[in-house]
């Protein structure tokens, strides 16, 4: 590929992943959703950040069986404890790390 073939390609990415969010915002900017919609979206990045997070959590890597002694498992419930008692970002975060960081040691 020459340079001018780059160009096209990375203007060619930049355009398929602008423009899936730009023309929602640019049709709904001016019209008021109804209230279950405005829930029913609220309630998509949990649902994404759920489905990326599960298959770590609760499966082994190559014929995804389910196993529930795994450290990510153990580690992640205390933590999502402590981040729904606390609310805190960084906090959440830093017991996370810990406690992986000590059962990574102790297992």
């Amino acid at each position: 590929m020459n340079f001018p073939d780059y160009l096209l390609l990375l203007f060619g990415m930049g355009l398929v992943t602008y423009l899936p969010r730009w023309l929602p915002l640019f049709a709904l900017a001016r019209r008021r959703l109804p209230q279950w919609l405005v829930d029913w979206l609220s309630l998509i990045p949990v649902a994404i950040l759920s489905a990326l997070i599960a298959p770590t959590l609760l499966t082994d890597s190559a014929p995804r069986a389910l196993h529930l002694g795994k450290p990510e498992l153990l580690v992640a419930i205390p933590t999502l404890l402590f981040a729904l008692k606390t609310r805190s970002l960084g906090g959440t975060v830093l017991v996370g790390m810990l406690l992986f960081w000590a059962a990574k040691s102790l297992l």
